[in-house]
This record gives structure tokens, C-alpha cells and sequence, in this order.
């Protein structure tokens, strides 16, 4: 049995759903806009699997003979966010969309916090991550009262000082609102977002954690483990899945850290799925709206792949895919509405196959599910063999 590596470029979306419009999404298209916004795209390896194939993109070549299959998925599941475009990537579709507080969170949810921690909080605002402990650091570190705050994400985080909030207890307090964030306030993920520093000169540290909702539904994850398949996770994936469907776990601090575990894993005897998320494209680069960043780390992975597709063996099979998009041109620095790019490539799959316009991401599942041989959650089609 070979294995089958999901690399997920998170938020390297490739054009508008036909829905964007009912989340203020239209013109959205990260990869075609971040192309005209820097002249062009470079992208030789990217290009050699078809990437300039799913569509037109300036820099990129649509007439060659692509080494691998290549054509893009649309989501199923309402919202734009990285849990429910995980979940819906291994077979998962969430029915709802994911709460969201624009104007920070009612009374009624700080109540029930400061009653279960018997803490007070400060902030309360949709804000950067950044500014808010610029902001409101010095008013931490003499309350002691940690600061909550949102985004346009469906998530609630928590940021204190590692000095004089410890993070066993800033983990705590995430469990702690986990359970809170329950039925329509189901929120996506709870965030502990430490920092380190003093005023003028606060910095977040690497020891973010994420306390993700569980899929409501068995993944394709939860199924491979179950049929004795192991299940690698690299990066957010573990944070992503709420630690459940996986054999073992490794989380990363870059894109290029994960890169390098996810070649380490292939060239080790490990089995089975290999799944990967870099989340630097969505973090650091798409919501601050910085496209040379973003284009830099697209090329970070362009001149990696020559390194890990020859490690793959000969009945290895490597996909590349999104979860969502989050456009770096655009007004917005919210994650947009968008349809994602899959490439994939290996002896065992045919070159120059062209996959089409995948009616859901859970197609991906799908293909797994049937390359292992299990019976997958009945979500999507897979297009396995591919030839």
C-alpha cells in the first residue's frame, strides 16, 4: 500500500463560487488577482502539475502537457472557514455555518464566562491579533484580566501575558469557554493567543492552541484509523480535527517547517495518509492583505516540490489543494468565498488528466477513501484511478 500526501495551501483560493455574492465575496480570486497585482506568476513547478490549466493566470502557461491531473472543487458546506473546509475536504459536509460575532459577543456569553472562571475580561471587539495587545497589553498586565476578543472568523481568543497568565491556565480557560460555545454559539475554534514583551514592544509567541469544535460526522480521518490506516497530521491539522481521526501529530511553526516534516515523513517508513496544512498563505499574508508576501510564500512551495515529489515512491500519490480563499487585493481581509485549485501527481496517476469543476471539496475524501480501499463517509465522488 502506497501513501497518499495532502499538502493544503490554506486559503489559496482560485475564483468566486457562484454564491460569493451572498458573503460579499464577488471579484474575489486569490490566485488570478495576486498574479495581475504582482506582474505575474513564477511558478515553474506549480505550473509543470497544471496549475495554469484550471485557469487562466498571468505568468502561467495553459498549454502544456501537465505532469499530473489538475482542476478545482467547490464547497458545499455555507461559510468560508478552515474547520468546516477541512472537514468538508475528508468527507464531512457541516449543514450550517459556523457563528460569527461582528459586534464582539453578547452579555449573556461573558456572564456564563466569568461565572465558570470566576475572571473578568477586557476587550470584547472584532480586532487584529497585533493591535489588540498594542492596545490593551499594558491594561492586561495591571488587571491581570485576560483579553477576548474576535474576528470576522468564527472564532473567540483569548490573549494574556505569559508572565503573569500561565499558559496552563490560558488553556484552561479555553476549555472552559469550549464548553460554553456550544448549539447556536458553536463557535469554530477557541484561540489561546499568548504573548510576551513589554508596552511599545509586546510579541505573540509560537505557543498558540487551538481548541477546535469536533466534526459533527465521522471524517475519512476517523475512518482510515478505524480500518487499522495511519493518519499523519502536519501543522493545524491536529487543531483542525480536534486531535480526533489521527494516528499521530506534529504541529509547525512555518510553511517551510512543514514542508520540511511532510518530506521527513515521506522519506520515513511512515504509512498511509500524510496530511498537511501551511498556514502562513492565510495567516500572515492573506488577512494583512500582503500580496508580495503571499507570492513569496507560493514560490517557497514551487521551489520545494522539486525535493518531494522524487521522494515520493512509485505508488505514492501527492495532492495539493485549499480550503477556502482569502484574496490579498481586496478591501477585505476576511477569507473569501471561493472555488480551490487541486493538483495531483504520482506514477500510479495519469499526467495531463483534466479532473473539471469538482461539485464538492468532499471529492477529495472520496478518492482517499477509494485509493485506500475503505468505504468512505458517502460525501463526494472520487476520481480515483485516475486515467
Amino acid at each position: 500500500m502506497g501513501r497518499f500526501v495532502v499538502v493544503v495551501l490554506d486559503s489559496v483560493g482560485i475564483g468566486e463560487l457562484p454564491d460569493a455574492i451572498q458573503y460579499g465575496d464577488v471579484g474575489s480570486n486569490t490566485l488570478k488577482n495576486l498574479a495581475e497585482a504582482v506582474g505575474g506568476l513564477e511558478l515553474p513547478n506549480l505550473e509543470s502539475l497544471g496549475l495554469g490549466k484550471i485557469e487562466p493566470l498571468l505568468g502561467l502557461r495553459g498549454d502544456i502537457r501537465a505532469k499530473g491531473a489538475y482542476g478545482k472543487m467547490a464547497q458545499q458546506a455555507p461559510g468560508k472557514d478552515s474547520i468546516s473546509g477541512h472537514w468538508e475536504l475528508m468527507g464531512c459536509i457541516a449543514r450550517q455555518a459556523q457563528p460569527t460575532y461582528p459586534n464582539g459577543f453578547p452579555e449573556r456569553i461573558l456572564k456564563r464566562l466569568r461565572e465558570q472562571t470566576g475572571l473578568d475580561f477586557l476587550g470584547n471587539v472584532p480586532a487584529s491579533g497585533t493591535e489588540i495587545i498594542d492596545r490593551m497589553g499594558a491594561e492586561h498586565l495591571s488587571t491581570g484580566w485576560p483579553i477576548i476578543y474576535t474576528s470576522a472568523d468564527s472564532v473567540m481568543q483569548f490573549a494574556a501575558h505569559e508572565a503573569i497568565f500561565p499558559l496552563p491556565r490560558l488553556y484552561e480557560l479555553c476549555r472552559e469557554a469550549r464548553e460554553i460555545m456550544s448549539g447556536p454559539d458553536a463557535v469554530g475554534r477557541i484561540i489561546a493567543r499568548p504573548f510576551v514583551g513589554q508596552p511599545g514592544s509586546f510579541q505573540r509567541t509560537a505557543n498558540r492552541k487551538d481548541f477546535a469544535l469536533q466534526a459533527p460526522e465521522y471524517t475519512v480521518l476517523d475512518l482510515l484509523v478505524r480500518a487499522g490506516v495511519e493518519v499523519f497530521g502536519i501543522g493545524k491539522i491536529e487543531d483542525l480535527f480536534a486531535g480526533r481521526g489521527l494516528s499521530r501529530a506534529v504541529h509547525t511553526k512555518s510553511n517551510g517547517e512543514g514542508l520540511a516534516e511532510t518530506l521527513k515523513a515521506i522519506q520515513s517508513n511512515a504509512a498511509g495518509l500524510i496530511f498537511t496544512n501551511l498556514v502562513d498563505f492565510d495567516m500572515l499574508w492573506g488577512h494583512r492583505n500582503d500580496a508580495p508576501g503571499y507570492y513569496r510564500g507560493l514560490r517557497e512551495v514551487d521551489a520545494f516540490l522539486p525535493k518531494l515529489m522524487p521522494a515520493l515512491r512509485p505508488d505514492d500519490v501527492l495532492a495539493l489543494t485549499a480550503d477556502h480563499g482569502c484574496d490579498p487585493t481586496t478591501p477585505s481581509t476576511d477569507h473569501s468565498r471561493e472555488y480551490v485549485p487541486i493538483l495531483v501527481y504520482g506514477q500510479e496517476a495519469k499526467a495531463d488528466v483534466n479532473l473539471g469543476v469538482r461539485k464538492t471539496f468532499a471529492d477529495l475524501g472520496a478518492t482517499v477513501a477509494d485509493y485506500f480501499g475503505i468505504k468512505g463517509t458517502g460525501a463526494g465522488e472520487s476520481f480515483w484511478p485516475i486515467n
